[in-house]
């Protein structure tokens, strides 16, 4: 059994809705799937997107990404509402959304959102960041409320119960700041306080992960850092060629 990982497919976007549905139906079969969030912000794409990664594979699990939680179209009232209905159309197609624990595996999600302890959003990032526009929250949540909403749902520990196995965490935002390269240019840099959350580093620590699966960021990575192996591996957009794989990764192997 093997396990791969995918993030930021975007299925929006023709050529990557065509990568999805070009996937093997018989290679995958005794694999496990990560899908580290963005799918589409649709949710009758988000459906038909999750039920072709559900033939593909054994087993797949999946956290909203940002997009997931866009509002638009008059499509639902405010975002947690949409997180919840897309909780529940996982919970339909057989979609993994909670921990998984097993003797040789354990798999744990981890939600999460932006804080800002990344740093402090300019006006650059507030004037075009659509996140700003068409993610909805209840009168008077910041950043800061819906990032400890999302984390204050994960777990604090492991069960007794679990195996001895590898603990693979993941979520879509980072964990951590460098996590992104050196390499990235000063223009671009302005996005970082919206790339993630310390607080989600703090919780794959105290779980004891061995490998952290991330999205969001679209720069595909993977890197060990005080003992954990950190992946990005983004499908990204339509000619994010230079930073985006845009295949599968095998990430572990039982």
């Amino acid at each position: 059994m093997r396990v791969f990982c995918i993030s930021d497919i975007h299925i929006d976007y023709e050529e990557n809705a065509a990568w999805l549905s070009g996937l093997s139906r018989s290679d995958y079969q005794n694999d496990i799937l990560i899908v580290a969030g963005d799918l589409t912000d649709k949710l009758a794409l988000l459906k038909k997107g999750l039920q072709q990664l559900a033939e593909r594979f054994d087993k797949v699990f999946f956290l909203p990404g940002n997009h997931e939680l866009w509002v638009r179209n008059g499509e639902l009232q405010n975002s947690l509402q949409k997180f919840d209905a897309i909780e529940a159309l996982a919970g339909q197609l057989g979609i993994l959304t909670q921990p998984f624990y097993s003797e040789s595996l354990n798999i744990v999600p981890l939600l999460g959102w932006y804080d800002y302890s990344f740093g402090r959003p300019g006006q650059q990032l507030r004037d075009g960041w659509m996140d700003y526009r068409v993610c909805r929250w209840p009168h008077g949540w910041d950043a800061a409320a819906v990032s400890r909403h999302f984390t204050e749902r994960n777990p604090r520990q492991l069960p007794a119960q679990r195996g001895s196995g590898t603990l693979i965490t993941f979520s879509h935002f980072l964990p951590r700041i460098d996590l992104m390269p050196s390499y990235i240019p000063a223009e671009h840099r302005f996005l970082y306080p919206v790339l993630g959350s310390y607080i989600l580093e703090q919780q794959l620590r105290s779980l004891q992960s061995d490998i952290h699966v991330y999205g969001h960021s679209h720069v595909n990575r993977k890197v060990t850092l005080n003992g954990v192996c950190y992946i990005n591996n983004a499908f990204g957009y339509p000619g994010e060629t230079r930073i985006a794989a845009r295949k599968l990764m095998c990430i572990h192997e039982v």
